[in-house]
């Protein structure tokens, strides 16, 4: 197995009650359909057992391609890169979401330690762990409320998101979200922008952890 990075904590996500205000003032309940006291209530009623949870819109709900452009960093706004126009096809892969508009991910980590692995070999270790990748839309959320889970050299996959080709096998992209370079077709004035892209399945990168969740709930 490849070597594995150090782990750098990520800060705690904030209570439920903020995690609401933040996606109300973002305008994530409007793209949902959510009216905003809904949202409120959920977190209520979630209760502060529940803090630490990060809340989620079902992607039925909001897509990643309408959520990535409210991320930010540095002032620059989040983008998807533009060989990835089907990036709201990657759908949950083996991941079981619950039957509501809102819901619960918890225990979310970015997998730090498992830098310079493959997808192919960090899934199967997740799951030895009893965690589950997270969706794409998971990980946007996540840094939505916590733009530090973002660092230049430790950035995530979210590989519980796949995309099944016409064939019924999958497709061998898989999703990440890391910081733009600016180089290439990104833009030089992307650099430093959050950035939803994907990698190969069979492919290590030093830089890329892989987000997981110990379960979900309504």
């Amino acid at each position: 197995m490849p070597d594995t990075s150090s782990t750098v904590a990520v800060p705690p996500l904030p209570p439920l009650a903020a995690q609401a205000e933040r996606l109300i003032e973002l305008g994530v309940h409007e793209l949902a359909g959510i009216p905003a006291d809904d949202v409120r209530a959920f977190a209520k009623d979630a209760g502060d057992s529940q803090d630490g949870a990060l809340l989620a819109v079902h992607p039925d709900r909001v897509p990643a391609s309408a959520l990535a452009p409210l991320l930010r960093r540095d002032g620059k706004p989040g983008f998807v890169v533009v060989d990835m126009p089907d990036v709201d096809a990657f759908a949950p892969a083996s991941v079981e979401l619950p039957d509501a508009p809102l819901y619960l991910v918890a225990s979310v980590d970015r997998g730090d330690r498992m830098a310079n692995w493959s997808p192919e070999e960090a899934l199967p270790a997740l799951t030895k762990e009893e965690r589950t990748p997270l969706l794409l839309t998971e990980g946007i959320h996540w840094v939505l409320q916590r733009p530090e889970a973002l660092e230049r050299n430790r950035c995530f996959m979210t590989i519980g998101s796949r995309l099944r080709k016409a064939n019924g096998a999958f497709d061998a992209r898989t999703p990440a979200i890391w910081i733009s370079n600016g180089t290439g077709r990104d833009g030089r004035e992307r650099r430093n922008a959050p950035k939803v892209g994907w990698c190969w399945w069979g492919n290590r990168h030093t830089w890329l952890g892989f987000a997981s969740t110990t379960g979900r709930s309504a």
